[in-house]
């Protein structure tokens, strides 16, 4: 089922937290389990308030996770009393894909972490993480150095690295006038991305989302670069460039941008995979759109639309039956006759003579 296990704080707005994380899983096509690390007073806007539960509370409900099902990642993101995050680090440590984005400052400036969070949380998550996604002004506190330049984002990465995080994805860089800056970092690898939308990326809960989205691709099989291209694609979908409220993420939104897609390029596109990807979602979670909108699945959706434009150039045109064919984005006139009488009960050349 690809399941990702979310340990995270609450955001009953839904903007951030273990609500944003369901929904980025499900759109991605993975199964979301979760672990609730604090209860939060927040709008769309900040944190105002944290309260932390109980250390065998959060423990409590990772084993029962345990006892049920083996997640293939986890995503660790508000968690910030010292006792929690070491007996989290015993309970998780041997899964191989861990991804963390700690929250040490909130968005208002205030600290959410203590010093000695920090400390712990440094010895015991940082060492076993898969992906380590941390904002630069929250790196600046662990390490204790300003990150000022596209060079200071190297030697934090390489830091970071130092402390045992396999990957490190460093975002939120504001050295570049009107700019933001990203680097992702590995063994070997090192690519920095950069966006003129900086209100987009730095808005509350993106970074969340980010980490939970590079999470669920590592769940479908995707390698770290991988999973950050793929994540960032459904950023910019569904949650950068869209507005305040997240009304990209309704239904409603998204059939009609795959009716849109499919409208433009039925010629070239008969895969429903194809539209998934360009939609930045799972084919299942296509399906379900299609399925809850109007009753069919994005297949039968793409077939009549292709019957639909087929018959008008067989009716309407004097192009051979090889000339649409090609037309309509088959490898042949006989594959194209096969697909048309599956649909119609007729063949292409019949259609035509019936007109």
């Amino acid at each position: 089922m690809n399941t990702v296990l979310c340990i995270n704080g609450s955001d009953s707005m839904g903007h951030s937290g273990i609500q944003a994380d369901i929904r980025t899983i499900k759109d991605l096509g993975g199964y979301a389990v979760t672990a609730v690390t604090s209860v939060t007073i927040q709008n769309s806007q900040e944190i105002m308030d944290v309260h932390e539960l109980p250390s065998d509370l959060v423990v409590g409900q990772v084993k029962a996770i345990y006892e049920e099902t083996l997640p293939q990642v986890i995503k660790i993101g508000l968690i910030n009393t010292p006792k929690t995050i070491s007996a989290i680090r015993h309970e998780i440590v041997g899964c191989q894909n861990i991804v963390c984005s700690p929250v040490v400052l909130a968005s208002y400036g205030g600290l959410l972490m203590s010093n000695e969070s920090i400390r712990t949380y440094s010895k015991y998550l940082i060492p076993i993480s898969k992906v380590l996604i941390i904002k630069c002004i929250d790196a600046e506190i662990i390490l204790g150095q300003r990150i000022c330049t596209e060079d200071d984002m190297r030697n934090a990465a390489e830091r970071l690295h130092d402390m045992g995080a396999e990957w490190v994805l460093l975002r939120g860089g504001t050295y570049t006038e009107g700019r933001v800056n990203a680097l992702l970092s590995g063994e070997g690898y090192k690519q920095f991305f950069s966006s003129v939308n900086i209100q987009g990326w730095q808005r509350h809960g993106v970074g969340g989302t980010l980490s939970t989205a590079i999470a669920a691709r590592i769940a479908q099989g995707d390698d770290v670069p991988q999973a950050v291209s793929n994540a960032h694609n459904y950023l910019h979908s569904q949650v950068v460039y869209a507005s305040a409220k997240p009304l990209a993420l309704q239904t409603h939104n998204i059939y009609n941008k795959f009716i849109s897609l499919l409208s433009d390029r039925y010629a070239s596109a008969h895969d429903v995979t194809y539209y998934a990807n360009e939609l930045s979602i799972s084919t299942r979670y296509l399906s379900q759109i299609t399925n809850s909108v109007c009753g069919r699945s994005p297949k039968q959706i793409i077939d009549d639309y292709l019957i639909r434009e087929s018959e008008k150039l067989i009716t309407t045109t004097s192009h051979t039956i090889q000339q649409i064919a090609y037309q309509m984005g088959f490898s042949s006139q006989m594959a194209f006759a096969k697909f048309f009488k599956g649909k119609k009960g007729c063949a292409p050349t019949e259609c035509r003579r019936g007109r």
